[in-house]
């Protein structure tokens, strides 16, 4: 099999992971919403990031879900897939998985159950994936969420990595939330790898300094929104852009975060099915549901240009 030459350019969605009421994954309704964001204009999709609640989730379950994401018509080579697990040799076998299909690319994480590890230790894990997998087609983005994940991934560490791996280190997605950190990142890597970031009020920032993408949650359901963020201007519509994204992230702060986006995909759809998630998450109830889609439709998602 050929390396895939697919750009990581533009948006490429954090997919929702839709549920059954026996709370599977749901692989019909995920590749139509898969393909649905291609058809917006989405250049590729991440399934089972930490918007996809992909920990939750077991290394079969994620398989035969990226199968099917392939076998519903999304193109291989449009899907970067999250191979991140607490276990390293699953990593090691979602990798490969991605590697067999021919996907874009790999978004992982350092291992994350164990607090207060050294960058060594970090960069170990990484070397322990990267060589078993031993494949030269392997394109890896290291992903930094450490409020989430407990584990930081450092300059050092990154520099590291890129020395040892320079073929296979292509990007870093950094989903810290933190601007001055994200600029810094930005200003040390972007010139030898490809820095997205992961907090939407960030994206027109990181794209003055050379970031042409991101891998983004509220790209779920305002596709088109997102993606003029990452677009370099200078017109006034980019300061509206951006205040619009406040705005509907002000409105999900007021909630859990992965049950109200899914909550606001139920609304735009009119798809209660939308809503479940799975334990130890929480879905809405009737009245927080009833709050979110009053404050979604007063804020009045147009399809054509979100």
């Amino acid at each position: 099999m050929t390396i895939q030459t697919t750009s990581f350019k533009g948006i490429w969605p954090a997919l929702l992971t839709p549920l059954t009421e026996a709370l599977d994954i749901d692989k019909n309704r995920f590749a139509a919403h898969a393909k649905s964001l291609l058809a917006a204009g989405c250049q590729g999709v991440t399934p089972f990031g930490t918007t996809g609640e992909g920990p939750s989730f077991s290394m079969s379950e994620r398989i035969e879900a990226v199968d099917a994401l392939v076998a519903g018509g999304v193109p291989a080579d449009r899907i970067l897939v999250s191979t991140s697990c607490a276990a390293l040799p699953e990593t090691l076998a979602l990798t490969r998985h991605a590697l067999d299909i021919g996907a874009h690319g790999c978004l992982m994480l350092p291992p994350y159950f164990l607090k207060g590890v050294s960058d060594q230790g970090v960069i170990d894990s990484y070397r322990w994936v990267i060589d078993k997998v031993a494949d030269a087609r392997l394109r890896l983005y290291l992903y930094n969420i450490p409020q989430v994940s407990g584990v930081a991934l450092s300059h050092s560490v990154i520099g590291q990595l890129k020395e040892l791996y320079p073929q296979t280190i292509v990007g870093i997605k950094d989903s810290a939330c933190q601007r001055d950190a994200s600029v810094a990142l930005a200003h040390a890597f972007i010139d030898r790898v490809m820095v997205y970031v992961g907090n939407e009020p960030d994206l027109q920032t990181l794209s003055a300094l050379g970031s042409a993408g991101a891998v983004s949650g509220l790209a779920n359901m305002v596709p088109r929104l997102v993606q003029r963020l990452v677009t370099p201007t200078a017109s006034p519509d980019a300061v509206l852009d951006q205040d619009r994204v406040l705005a509907l992230l002000n409105i999900l702060g007021g909630y859990a975060l992965i049950p109200a986006l899914k909550g606001v995909m139920a609304v735009l759809s009119g798809d209660t099915a939308w809503l479940r998630v799975r334990p130890p998450l929480v879905a809405m109830d009737r009245l927080a549901c009833e709050a979110l889609a009053a404050q979604v439709r007063a804020f009045g998602i147009d399809s054509r240009a979100d």
